[in-house]
């Protein structure tokens, strides 16, 4: 065979097995470890539900799913790993309201945008307790308004970040109660929580999840959910609805992105493996039974979501008028 003709022949052999191999790449996802990114340090509401989805899809996919822990600066550095990440599904990020709806909002520059990953599905949401150390003279969410009226400004609240959801939801329990708290930033639920144990704040405000170990050994009261009506798995907890500020609806939702332009094959195949990890009646039942309510969806309607709560987000940090740092 002359040169030039061998030359087409290989040209087209490339041509015609480049699409297979990729198939068959996308077809054998994953033929390695996948990086699992969390925002957040361990220890917190976030770290627990992306330790549950990891156990699952190793067992399901045969590979190990690794968590990497990149908490500070209100989920940004974590975002921006996973953002930097090869469009291969081998990065996946474990996305929260706090990093896809409010952040873009209260932040001049970013190193990330919303259109870097493509949604996989959505996980959890998490209605937000209102907790505080046991010193603080309050039973109810009543008395602790009308000891933060009597106290403007003195009572100190912690959460995971700057213009995270808890801080919103702080800042908005300030503008439905009219009183002044003051707001104190952690990199994460479980420091957060752990302030509130010390007593350097008398209020956290997160997860029941990461309260819960001290809330029964008494270390911490939790003086009601944040939301109208109570929650099922929890029936013994008052609802801020109840003390009169109905409306008041505080909580955060996680969801599963990984790197925009990667393979839909990988994106369908990730979204099948999570979401059958999701409504089996275990898992439904072990994230009940620490307040977690199960909601998994499609890439589109993920997508949807997230858009929608990017509005809602919008209205109450324009309302309480947050800005990053404070």
């Amino acid at each position: 065979m002359k040169r030039e003709k061998w030359v087409v022949a290989v040209g087209m052999s490339i041509a015609i097995c480049g699409p297979c191999a990729h198939s068959q790449s996308t077809a054998a996802y994953p033929v390695r470890p996948v990086r699992f990114v969390v925002p957040y340090p361990p220890g917190g509401t976030t770290d627990i539900v992306a330790r549950g989805i990891a156990a699952k899809l190793t067992e399901r996919f045969g590979h190990q799913v690794v968590i990497d822990n990149r908490g500070g600066a209100s989920t940004i550095i974590g975002a921006e790993a996973a953002a930097k990440a090869a469009p291969d599904g081998y990065t996946l990020l474990l996305a929260t309201s706090t990093t896809m709806s409010i952040n873009p909002q209260v932040f001049a520059k970013l190193p990330y945008a919303v259109g870097d990953f493509a949604p996989i599905t959505s996980v959890v949401y998490v209605p937000f307790v209102i907790a505080t150390h046991p010193a603080v003279p309050a039973s109810s969410i009543a008395e602790l308004v009308a000891l933060a009226k009597a106290r403007p400004g003195t009572l100190k609240y912690s959460t995971p970040g700057s213009a995270s959801s808890n801080h919103l939801a702080g800042a908005l329990l300030e503008t439905m109660a009219g009183v002044k708290l003051l707001h104190v930033p952690y990199k994460g639920s479980g420091p957060a929580t752990t302030a509130a144990l010390g007593g350097e704040v008398q209020i956290v405000i997160t997860g029941i999840a990461t309260v819960m170990p001290h809330w029964k050994s008494g270390k911490l009261k939790i003086l009601a959910f944040g939301s109208d009506k109570r929650h099922p798995s929890f029936p013994e907890i008052p609802s801020t609805g109840e003390a009169g500020l109905k409306g008041y609806e505080a909580g955060t939702w996680f969801g599963i992105v990984t790197r925009a332009g990667t393979a839909r094959p990988i994106v369908d195949k990730l979204n099948q493996a999570i979401v059958a990890a999701l409504v089996t009646a275990e898992t439904k039942e072990r994230y009940a039974a620490i307040g977690f309510d199960v909601f998994a969806s499609t890439p589109e309607a993920f997508a949807r979501f997230m858009k929608n709560d990017q509005a809602r987000a919008a209205k109450v940090i324009q309302a309480a008028g947050i800005k990053a740092g404070e």
